[in-house]
């Protein structure tokens, strides 16, 4: 078995719109990361590095935390338009 590459700079993006797109809707929920945390059977921590990008996520914690905030799945994978300069 081949070691895994490092994530490239799409990967990346991905995972910064994906962690966007938990927060606002967690926000717009009013809640805090620590009750969907809970609610979604993850650590603050690890919510916090999925929020932050910082973190691979696996399918499962996706499909948690959208049935928490009661959203579409797809609506937390939706890439965002990149930033302006």
């Amino acid at each position: 078995m081949s070691p895994a590459l490092p994530p490239d700079d799409r990967v990346l993006a991905v995972r910064r719109a994906i962690g966007e797109n938990i927060r606002d809707a967690r926000k717009a929920a009013h809640l805090t990361q620590e009750a969907l945390a809970h609610q979604a059977g993850l650590s603050r921590h690890g919510l916090n590095r999925i929020e932050q990008g910082h973190s691979a996520t696996l399918v499962d914690s996706l499909v948690r935390i959208a049935d928490v905030l009661q959203i579409p799945l797809a609506d937390l994978a939706r890439e965002r338009a990149p930033a302006k300069d």
